[in-house]
Order: C-alpha cells, then sequence, then structure tokens
C-alpha cells in the first residue's frame, strides 16, 4: 500500500498535502481500495467553508456510499473538477490526480491532530 511519508493523515482516511497555508486534501490509497470502484464523487464548491471532522461531499462506489470528512477547517479555495468526469481518478492516482479540495487553513494547529504515514499504517493494520 502507498502511504507518502511528506503527508499527513486522518482517521477517517483522508490525506493532507500541505502548501503553506493551503492544503490539498484526498482520500487514502487504503480508503480506495476498501471501497472498489468509485462511480461518483461529490465535493462543496469554491468559497465554500469546510469544518475539522464536519462531512464536505461523498464518493459512491459500486459496493456503497461513503462521507468525506475535513481533516482541517478553512475555506475551499479549488476543487478538482476532474473528478466530475472521472472519479475512477480515485482509484488509480490517490495521491496525485484525484486530489479533491484546496483549502485555505483557518487554523494551521489542526494539523497536529492528524497522523504521520507510520501513525496512519498502524491503526490501518489494527481495522
Amino acid at each position: 500500500m502507498n502511504l507518502p511519508k511528506e503527508l499527513k493523515y486522518s482517521e477517517e482516511h483522508e490525506w493532507v498535502r500541505v502548501d503553506g497555508n493551503k492544503v490539498y486534501i484526498g482520500i487514502t490509497d487504503f480508503a480506495q481500495s476498501e471501497l472498489g470502484d468509485i462511480v461518483f464523487v461529490e465535493l462543496p464548491e469554491a468559497g465554500d467553508d469546510v469544518e475539522q471532522d464536519q462531512s464536505f461531499g461523498s464518493v459512491e462506489s459500486v459496493k456503497t456510499v461513503s462521507e468525506l470528512y475535513s481533516p482541517v477547517s478553512g475555506k475551499v479555495l479549488e476543487v478538482n473538477s476532474e473528478l466530475e468526469d472521472s472519479p475512477e481518478l480515485v482509484n488509480s492516482s490517490p495521491y496525485d490526480k484525484a486530489w479533491m479540495l484546496v483549502v485555505e487553513m483557518s487554523d494551521t494547529s489542526e494539523l497536529d491532530k492528524l497522523m504521520s504515514a507510520e501513525q496512519y499504517e498502524e491503526m490501518i493494520k489494527n481495522d
């Protein structure tokens, strides 16, 4: 399983790539493999606010619909519109092409609540 070391991870299986005061958010390789083939992604709009640990959208697979939870609070700057037409990117490229949101964080200390790759790996081993 692919767990890039430079990312941070949430208990809800989202990843965060920090870029100054902005973060890119997506779902982990583990999450997409558990869900199966992704057929639809529902995301907020640019300009919307997201709150840490609150739902911001959902992913639908052939098996189930799963809520997405924001690992940080802030304003959505950008949404990956490519996922509208190509939701399968979540399966094939969860960390590169399938980022979901770019969020300008309102509280960078929220990053301290997220896990390192090692901590996340330990969590999913024990699931």
